[in-house]
Formats: C-alpha cells, structure tokens, sequence
C-alpha cells in the first residue's frame, strides 16, 4: 500500500464515518474533516477513537481552508456536500456554495499541492430517471431537484481538472447507500426507526420508485479499491449492486425482518414535486468490476439485519425523532 496519509471530507457524516473507520482498520492515518460548529461536535466522528485519526474542523467553502488541510496528504476523499434533496428545493443557492464551489475549492487545493488522488463523490440522482437498465456511466445526466443540479455541476468540476491540469480525479458515483449512522431523511432509517417506535401506520412518500441499494459498508471498500488503482484515475465509477427493487417491496421486507404488523400511509409532505421524482435507478457496475475487481460482499437482506439491528439499540434509537418529517 502507498497511499497512507489521507484526508476525508464530511467525514462526520453517515458515509464519511465509515469510510473513516475502515481507512484506519486499512492502515491509513486518517485526517478527518467535520463541519465547523460552536459545540465542537464532530458528528458520528464521535463514535471513532484510534490513534492515526486527527480531526479537524472548519468547512470546504473556504477556499483558504481547503489549501491548508490538503497539505501534507496523499488522497482526498471528498464527501463534504449538503444532500437532502427536499431541503434543496428551499435552500438551492447553498447547494451550489457547499456542493459545487466546495468541489472546486477542494480540486484547486489539492492542484496545488500536488496531491496524488482526488476521490470527488458523486450520486446516482445524477442520471435521473432512467432511459434505459442497467445505468452505465454514460448515461445521460439529468437533473431533476437541485441537488442533482448540484452533484452534476460538482462532478463536471472535478473531471475539468483532470482534463485541464492533469489533477488525478476519479469520480465515484454510489447509488442508494444504507446502513447504520444514516440519516432519518432517507427511506430505509424512516421505516425501520417508526417501526421501532411501535408505530403501526409507517408515514412515507411514494413507494412506486426503484432503487439500487447498496450497504454502506461495500460502498465503503468501494471507494478504497478505487483510490488504490491507477486505472480508475479520469473516470467516472458507478458502485452499485446491478440489482433493483422497489421501496415498496423494501418497506414490505423491512416489515418481515422486524415481525411487524404495519401499514403504509402516504404522507403528501414526502412527496416530490411530480416531474422531479426519480422513478427508477438500476446502476451497472460492469466499470467497477473490471478495474479493480470490486463485488459487493453484502445482500440486501444481509445489510438490512445489521441495519436494523443497530437503529433498533436503545442508544441508538434515541438520537432519532421519527415522529417528525426530517426534511
């Protein structure tokens, strides 16, 4: 292994702290940046205690910051970015600050310091609904909410610098990623922390959607087989199963892992506005295989157990407020 000394933005967040962790399990030491806060909290950092892990705070809309924390490092993952798509139809313009101007503060940097990989993390909302199965990465790009808008103009970015200045960026595309640490806006933690709650009518939004689901820790070993490979440098990679299923049939799986009887509601407030609604995502990781030889290791029923199994510990369960829409 060459690369040992890395930095991963967001990494306070529920990708970045796995990513963290398994770095660290890896080998690496782990310069681990969360978003600056007056209470010092460095988000699901907190969890994390290993001596090769320096955190630091502050935030990638500062360029002047991004150049001093990218000293010194061999790779950047990049994972800093705002997320939640409702919250981008009311804050657009921070999307564009946190997203699109924090990619480019973080390339200009890492030019600079002539850093050796650039990891920029992308989204499968990029291609929007599909036009045709399985997604491969020259799928067209379609920006159906703001976010994506953001992710798409983000992931331009960073391939401009690899195009222009020779920066080594890879862009790694996950497609709909789960697991413990999760946000309580996203779909899965929604129904398993309801039913958790011994709610028994599950408020959700349209269940019609397919998606490619994919546990966070092989998204996780994604993105390291990715960084360690020299093949994957100027390229964008989509990590995804290749399989799809419906969030209706996730809801009813949920459902019979946790032995509850429940019901679906529809809830209006969950639901997109209808043109901007991604109606299928089935990602193609025919890339991904033959670069670096990378296979989920976890089913989706697999990942689900332990899934559940975490939001379902007291302590756990008591960070979320699943009797409130998290927008």
């Amino acid at each position: 292994m060459n690369i040992k000394q890395v930095l991963v933005t967001g990494a306070d967040g529920f990708i970045g702290s796995h990513l963290t962790e398994m770095l660290l399990a890896k080998g690496y030491k782990v310069k681990a940046l969360s978003h600056y806060n007056s209470f010092n909290h460095w988000g699901w950092l907190e969890e994390i205690n290993h001596a090769d892990l320096e955190v630091i705070t502050g935030d990638v809309r500062d360029p002047h910051f991004c150049k001093y924390i990218t000293k010194d490092v061999d790779t950047v993952f990049h994972l800093a970015a705002l997320i939640a798509i409702p919250y981008s139809y009311f804050a657009p313009d921070s999307y564009v600050d946190t997203n699109i101007k924090g990619t480019l503060n973080i390339c200009q940097a890492a030019k600079e310091n002539d850093i050796k990989r650039v990891l920029v993390t992308s989204t499968s909302e990029v291609y929007g609904t599909a036009k045709y199965v399985p997604i491969d990465e020259n799928h067209p790009k379609q920006p159906q909410s703001p976010y994506s808008a953001s992710k798409i103009g983000a992931d331009a970015m960073g391939m401009s610098f690899y195009h222009a200045f020779g920066l080594p960026v890879t862009v790694v595309r996950p497609f709909n990623t789960y697991g413990p640490r999760q946000s309580a806006r996203a779909i899965i933690p929604t129904i398993i922390t309801q039913i958790a709650n011994g709610v028994k009518e599950i408020k959700l939004g349209d269940l019609r959607p397919s998606r490619d689901f994919n546990y966070v820790k092989d998204i996780c070993k994604g993105f390291i087989e990715i960084s360690e490979s020299d093949l994957t440098i100027g390229r964008e990679v989509n990590v995804c199963s290749n399989h799809e299923i419906t969030m209706h049939s996730v809801f009813e799986l949920i459902a019979k892992l946790m032995h509850a009887e429940v019901i679906f509601i529809e809830d209006s407030r969950r639901l997109r506005p209808e043109n901007s609604e991604v109606f299928r995502l089935w990602g193609d990781n025919s890339i991904i295989k033959s670069l670096v030889g990378y296979l989920p290791a976890y089913s989706l029923e697999e990942g689900l157990k332990e899934t559940i199994e975490w939001f379902s510990d007291k302590t756990n369960l008591k960070k979320y407020k699943s009797y409130i829409y998290n927008v």
